[in-house]
């Protein structure tokens, strides 16, 4: 890609996050090249549809957060690494407002152009929980899929303003529920 062509691109994706982000996965695809400096067409050669341009943001984000997964592999104690993914992957879904419907249908839908970033992200998360429960520190009867369920779940949660004010508090609930008290995992 052409040295130019690279800097709208990126100048493209940059404002949309910011806009996505700001009015949800229906802001104005007109508004995204104005802010941009760009007129329509540049917007539609990089990306033809709403949904290219979604894909490509939320692909970005799954690939920091597969990446944010391994830095946190190696942190100690594992349930404060597990916990700090969480909270990272409910803000990353939280920023990407009104998409949580097709986050989880690509993890399902192997033909989905987000399909392989969401399976390595949920690959990912799952390592995490793997290890918390090796140590001791997660319960042993909840698996990956389940736990992607309940990130979901939250960020479900985040976008209802009804509920918005209450996502810590239900995140530290379903966080206490994954985690195991020190006592717990010395009496097992």
């Amino acid at each position: 890609m052409r040295a130019d062509a690279r800097k709208n691109h990126d100048q493209l994706l940059a404002v949309a996050r910011e806009l996505f982000t700001k009015q949800g996965a229906d802001a104005s695809m007109r508004d995204v090249a104005r802010q941009a400096g760009v007129g329509l067409g540049t917007l539609y050669r990089h990306f033809p549809t709403r949904e290219a341009i979604l894909e490509a943001l939320l692909r970005a984000s799954f690939d920091a957060l597969t990446a944010r997964a391994e830095e946190l592999e190696t942190l100690d104690p594992a349930g404060d690494a597990l916990v700090r993914w969480l909270r990272e992957i409910v803000a990353v879904a939280h920023s990407h407002r009104g998409v949580i419907a097709s986050m989880v249908a690509s993890i399902e839908d192997p033909d989905s152009a987000l399909h392989v970033s969401c399976v390595t992200m949920r690959a990912s998360g799952t390592r995490l929980l793997a290890r918390a429960q090796r140590q001791g520190m997660a319960r042993a009867d909840i698996n990956g899929a389940e736990l992607f369920a309940l990130v979901s779940a939250l960020a479900w949660l985040n976008d209802q303003p009804s509920l918005a004010l209450q996502v810590d508090r239900l995140f530290d609930l379903i966080a206490s529920a994954i985690l195991v008290k020190p006592t717990q995992a010395c009496a097992e």
